[in-house]
């Protein structure tokens, strides 16, 4: 990897992603694209940034072509909560932006393809905990549904034409740099934010309600690690179960207390509680860990001290 793209580099993940990359790729050597989010002046500023739509095929082709690129991030996405207010526009987003990129990089024999899957894929009828890599998947959301056909358009993409595409399933990612946007798990950001400026919190989901999840820091380490797997290992390519640890809104909220012992937090389930009852308690990352050495590096305290010595510094207090 020489040359990288970031598509959707101005989103809740990809935004910490392209900084990342630019650390240790070279800022001239990490191209930035975004749709319509105003980047920040350090992304902005840091390295080439270019405007552009990833249904755009034309464009975003002759992007890769303009820079010489020969790996790309695909970040780019409608996420769940949003994606059931707007399920066209995840369609299309989600569906229609993969297959661009995907044929893209075949056309131009580009080296690798990054694309995040989701724990969206599963449903219902997944086992909920300890969920495993192998399982049913009958996604009940637009978001979940597109992250399943994304998969498997990966992998055939791999069979078929021999293209090196890799992606991990995300649980819900938790950052105290970027606002959250639009997924299931915003209120674990909403909660640290409004617990860092002294104010009550109104929580959509119920208080026993269990997710897997992981910090930032942790989800950039996974994706760049991955990235660089030697391909003889993997048994798997586009499908990694992915964790850090599990906890309910009640047990976030009490590790918060540990720091803010006046926090309050009520609980009023929304459209987005049965979103989250059809999502696993916790993952089964084996796979991950044998065949490329993933291995998280923050539990719920650590996280919780870090969100909250940081915070204050991001919302200017």
């Amino acid at each position: 990897m020489e040359r990288i793209m970031v598509i959707g580099a101005a989103g809740q993940i990809g935004s910490e992603l392209t900084m990342a990359l630019r650390e240790k790729f070279g800022n001239d050597n990490v191209v930035a694209v975004g749709r319509k989010t105003k980047p920040s002046e350090e992304l902005r500023n840091s390295g080439p940034f270019e405007f552009s739509n990833v249904l755009n095929y034309d464009e975003m082709k002759a992007m890769v072509q303009k820079y010489r690129i020969d790996t790309i991030y695909l970040m780019a996405a409608i996420l769940s909560a949003t994606g059931e207010q707007k399920p066209m526009l995840a369609y299309r987003v989600n569906n229609d932006g993969l297959i661009n990129v995907l044929e893209i990089a075949r056309e131009l024999k580009l080296e690798r393809v990054l694309i995040p899957s989701s724990i969206a894929v599963f449903g219902p009828e997944t086992p909920r905990d300890n969920t495993p890599n192998e399982t049913i998947l009958k996604p009940k959301t637009m978001y979940g549904i597109s992250k399943v056909h994304g998969e498997l358009l990966c992998d055939y993409y791999f069979y078929k034409y021999g293209l090196d595409v890799r992606g991990l399933r995300y649980p819900g990612i938790i950052s105290y740099k970027t606002p959250p946007g639009g997924g299931t798990t915003d209120y674990t950001v909403e909660m640290y934010r409004a617990a860092a400026e002294g104010k009550p919190y109104t929580c959509f989901v119920k208080e026993d309600t269990v997710l897997p999840m992981m910090y930032m820091p942790d989800a950039l380490k996974s994706i760049m690690d991955l990235a660089e797997a030697d391909l003889s290992k993997l048994k798997h390519h586009s499908d990694f179960n992915i964790t850090a640890m599990s906890f309910s809104a009640g047990e976030l909220a009490e590790s918060i207390r540990q720091y803010k012992p006046d926090f309050k937090v009520t609980y009023e389930p929304d459209f987005r509680q049965a979103i989250a009852d059809s999502w696993p308690r916790s993952l089964d990352d084996s796979a991950a860990r044998e065949e490329w050495g993933w291995e998280p590096e923050y539990d719920l305290d650590a996280m919780t001290r870090d969100m909250l010595e940081n915070l204050p510094k991001v919302l200017g207090m």
